[in-house]
Parts: structure tokens; C-alpha cells; sequence
């Protein structure tokens, strides 16, 4: 099922357009001015999500970027000191905007092979009082883990996490943005993962196939705090009703369906795995990302190769050196797994 260009486009879930049922919801959703509260259809979808993460209350935001800026200015004072792994989203990708536009100070500490970060790293990185210290305020943990593999990190985890970074006097903020992969991957509620959490996010924009949006959820008095914030950020919105209808469709019909994703991912791996030079350097698919080596070199260089299935339809990214990434989404079917598959064999065997 190719976008109407014709293209097969795996460079990310971000590509997802809008489903007709959203086109429709968009075209007729009920409306009011945000900023005053009063627009239905976003109440509506904010009051669902945060149903959904087990959380009091919901802000719907244009984007994930902006939802973890505004977790960290909302749980941070200027000074203060962020806990989050060395491949972590806001540290990898968000402009260091926790810093330049908050004064928080990222402390990094390695993610293991499976995405989680060490107990005793959390730990360690916990600064003891001291005039010298910055006070270090919040943990962030990202499920699933992006840049590892996409993979989902387990409830337990997740508990034993919190339960440590809430004795250690701090709180906990998940970056989300496929909190719900995640869920169906491991077979459990968005809310069971996020519950150990004094804040979550989830992105609508990515494998939920909304056109734009993010929701960020915690107790009220967090979501008050970051309503302000995010009028602050220049994130206050009017009318956006028309976003938000197309969102609750995301949460309604389209959640339910990521499993097709991740067996897409699953069956791309199977058919790689049996082309010579071709490893998972990241382990095998677990959600809707598939990362790839290849070993030796190919007849083409990995620029060639990018070019070479570019002129046959199919789109993809590098994810370091001879290193690729290719994620599955709405618009990906059985036929596009076969021809992807069968181009591998053309450009490498």
C-alpha cells in the first residue's frame, strides 16, 4: 500500500498521513478556543489520553519535541539537573532545548544494550546536597528506546525504576512517543507501563497516523502547571479542535492495529536474515524498527545503495555508517514487504 507518490517510505513512522475516517472527524469536529479551555474535541482527547496512561489529566501539544520540553520546564527550576541516557531522545534530538531554553542541566548516563539505564547508574548519578551541586530533580526514561533497537522496556523495569527514583527524591518523566509499540509488544496497558511515572508523553504523529500532535499527561496540578508553560513556549492554540479530531480518531481506531506493524518489521527480518552480509546489529525487531549492517562491502556503497532503492520506489535512512534503519507503519502491506525483499536480493545478492 504505497503512498499515492507510489513511494514505499521507511525512513519513519512520522510519514503516516491522515486516515479518510480522520479526514472526515477533521472536517466536522466541533470547536472553541483552547487557550480558554472551551474547545470540546481537545478536552474531549485530552480527557481520553489521559484515561489511557492512567493519569489525571491530559495537554494536547503540536508536537513530542515540545511535550518533553515542557515536562522538564514543568518538574525543573533553572539550575536544576535532568538524569536521561546518552541515547535518549531529548538528548540526542531536541535541540538542547532543556538547556537553552530552561537552564537544566543534562546529566547523561549510558543506555544498556536492551535501553534501559542502570539502577545503580541512576543511582550514582544522583548528586549527594552540596553548595557545589546542582540539585538533581528528574530522571527521563524513553519506551520504547529509539536508538537501541526500539525496544520496550519492561514493566518491571519500569516499576523497580521508579520505585528508586522516587526514593532518591526525584521524579520520573517517559518520553512515550510509542508508548502504545511498546504496550502490544510486551502484551500490557499503555497505563501499566506508564503508571510508575509522575509524567508521560505519547506522540499521535507516528504510528498513529494523526497529522499532527502530542499529548502529555500527569496529576492535574502537573498539567495546570504545564498549560502555562506551553502558553509560555508559544504553544497555546485556538481552534485546533480540527488536530485534536483526527488525534481521538488515532486513540479509537488505530492503536489496535500497531501489532500489524511489528509483524511487517518481523517479516522484513526474516527475509534479510538470509542475505548473506546482513546483521541486526540491535538485535531482531521487537517493535516496528528494523536496524541493519552490512558487513562486507557490496557491490554498492551504502550512499549507492540508498540511491539505488530510491530509484526503485523504497526510502530509508542511515542510522550510522553501513548501519540503516527501516520502520514499518499504516501504509506498509504484504506486497511492499515482498518487493522491499526482493530488492535487497537485486542491489546485494
Amino acid at each position: 500500500m504505497a503512498f499515492d507518490n507510489g513511494l514505499i517510505d521507511l525512513r519513519s513512522d512520522t510519514v503516516t498521513q491522515p486516515t479518510s475516517k480522520m479526514r472526515k472527524a477533521m472536517a466536522e469536529a466541533a470547536v472553541g478556543d483552547d487557550v480558554f479551555c472551551e474547545d470540546p474535541t481537545i478536552n474531549k482527547l485530552q480527557e481520553t489520553a489521559a484515561e489511557l496512561m492512567g493519569k489525571e489529566a491530559g495537554l494536547f501539544v503540536p508536537s513530542g519535541t515540545m511535550a518533553n520540553l515542557i515536562a522538564v520546564l514543568s518538574h525543573c527550576q533553572r539550575g536544576d539537573e535532568a538524569i536521561m541516557g546518552t541515547l535518549g531522545h531529548t538528548f540526542l534530538h531536541e535541540v538542547g532545548g532543556i538547556s537553552a531554553l530552561g537552564g537544566v542541566f543534562a546529566c547523561t548516563i549510558p543506555n544498556q544494550s536492551d535501553g534501559t539505564l542502570s539502577l545503580e547508574d541512576i543511582r550514582n548519578a544522583c548528586r549527594e546536597e552540596d553548595i557545589h551541586h546542582p540539585e538533581s530533580r528528574l530522571v527521563i526514561l524513553e519506551n520504547p528506546q529509539n536508538a537501541c533497537g526500539g525496544i520496550p522496556l519492561p514493566v518491571n523495569y519500569m516499576y523497580s525504576a521508579g520505585e528508586l527514583i522516587h526514593q532518591l527524591g526525584m521524579k520520573l518523566h517517559v518520553d512515550g512517543a510509542r508508548i502504545f509499540n511498546a504496550a502490544i509488544a510486551l502484551n500490557t496497558s499503555a497505563a501499566n507501563l506508564a503508571a510508575p511515572s509522575d509524567s508521560v508523553m505519547f506522540c499521535l504523529s507516528k504510528g498513529l497516523c494523526a497529522p499532527v500532535g502530542s499529548v502529555l499527561c500527569g496529576s492535574s496540578e502537573f498539567i495546570a502547571r504545564s498549560r502555562k508553560i506551553r502558553k509560555q513556549l508559544g504553544g497555546g492554540m485556538r481552534q485546533a479542535g480540527i488536530l485534536a479530531a483526527a488525534g481521538l480518531v488515532s486513540l479509537e481506531c488505530m492503536v489496535g492495529r500497531l501489532g500489524e506493524d511489528h509483524i511487517h518489521a518481523r517479516q522484513i527480518a526474516d527475509g534479510l536474515k538470509e542475505i548473506p552480509g546482513i546483521e541486526f546489529h540491535k538485535g531482531y525487531p521487537q517493535t516496528n524498527m528494523v536496524f541493519i549492517h552490512i558487513k562486507s562491502r557490496a557491490s554498492k556503497n551504502p550512499e549507492e545503495l540508498i540511491e539505488y532503492f530510491a530509484n526503485n520506489g523504497i526510502l530509508f535512512n542511515f542510522s550510522g555508517p553501513e548501519h540503516f534503519r527501516l520502520v514499518t507503519h499504516n501504509w506498509i502491506n504484504n506486497e511492499d514487504v515482498i518487493k522491499i525483499l526482493n530488492t535487497f536480493k537485486d542491489a546485494l545478492v
